[in-house]
């Protein structure tokens, strides 16, 4: 038997088992979650293999706790108001981060992975590796922006995708991927940082700098991938075959194929969650709010899952509330 198809089965016989708890309670439909929402940080506690715990914070955001060691993606939580759910979208409004959102939440991090640094992924990550100290994996654009905002170089990691890197009971996998295009064929903000700007001062000043995908593993635990925008490059996710799939959601139809694509290079997740469907500049309160036309393109997605891969559990999460995969 092909190892992919070993790895699969082997996948799919646990997850048949165990498929997805929030603090006790199964969640494999395609309906939010009805854990109720911790925001206290977990107590520390010695390493073991398999305890972790996954957070959404909006938009493409997680925090994941791996036993004494806590790893963000994408961490956006000053929710800032730039006008893009109102249709007044200011591409000069400022870049302020929110520590009185931030530092109740963010008590630790171990490290920070950036999939591209358009504001709502990148805008809070400077402030997050200095208060913690977390190491910041992302493109050579993320790289240089940490050095505009005064990181040290020690403390930042460019990263392009192919890379394994090796935490000891996790690995992280850096994937190659692509931004999503908006009605035109394009992209916000395009553009990369080869040396180090002015510190940034709006939204526009950060680009996307390109695109990333992360394959988490965790030591006799789940492996799970994690998009920060809803294109794909298929031919780089070959053997990856992740447990769970945090899968931004499309905002337009210019991508052809987009959950298709992804669904078949990922080799069909046992659990697919939807992200970046939420209104992400308003307060980090449940029910996460979503825009009426996003809720209709996220139910639209929740369907072409169950038709493309009916294999798959949907797992629409919550803020804040703990998911054991």
């Amino acid at each position: 038997m092909p190892s992919l198809d070993r790895r699969r089965f082997l996948r799919d016989a646990a997850a048949t088992t165990a498929l997805v708890s929030a603090g006790g309670l199964a969640a494999g439909v395609a309906t939010p979650a009805q854990a109720a929402p911790s925001t206290a940080a977990p107590t520390p506690t010695a390493r073991r293999k398999g305890a972790v715990s996954f957070r959404w914070w909006g938009t493409a955001g997680w925090r994941a706790d791996i036993g004494d060691r806590t790893l963000l993606v994408d961490p956006f939580l000053s929710r800032i108001d730039t006008g893009l759910f109102t249709g007044a979208f200011k591409t000069d409004t400022a870049l302020t981060v929110r520590t009185d959102v931030i530092d109740p939440r963010v008590d630790r991090a171990t490290t920070v992975l950036v999939t591209h640094t358009h504001w709502d992924h990148f805008m809070d990550v400077p402030y997050i590796a200095k208060r913690t100290g977390a190491r910041v994996f992302g493109t050579l654009t993320a790289y240089h922006l940490g050095l505009a905002y005064g990181l040290p170089s020690t403390q930042l990691s460019a990263v392009k995708g192919g890379e394994v890197l090796d935490f000891g009971d996790h690995s992280v996998e850096v994937v190659g991927s692509l931004h999503s295009r908006n009605p035109s064929y394009s992209v916000a903000f395009p553009g990369v940082r080869v040396s180090p700007p002015p510190q940034p001062a709006t939204i526009a000043d950060l680009p996307e700098g390109d695109t990333l995908g992360y394959l988490l593993r965790v030591d006799g635990g789940p492996s799970v991938y994690f998009t920060g925008a809803s294109d794909v490059a298929e031919r780089n996710l070959t053997g990856l075959a992740p447990d769970v799939a945090m899968v931004a959601m499309q905002n337009a139809t210019t991508t052809g194929d987009y959950l298709p694509r992804l669904l078949a290079g990922l080799d069909y997740p046992k659990v697919v969650v939807p992200v970046h469907y939420d209104n992400f500049e308003t307060a980090l309160q449940n029910p996460p709010p979503v825009a009426p036309t996003d809720r209709t393109r996220l139910n639209e997605m929740i369907a072409a899952v169950r038709r493309i891969s009916p294999r798959s559990r949907v797992l629409v999460p919550e803020y804040e509330t703990a998911y054991h995969f």
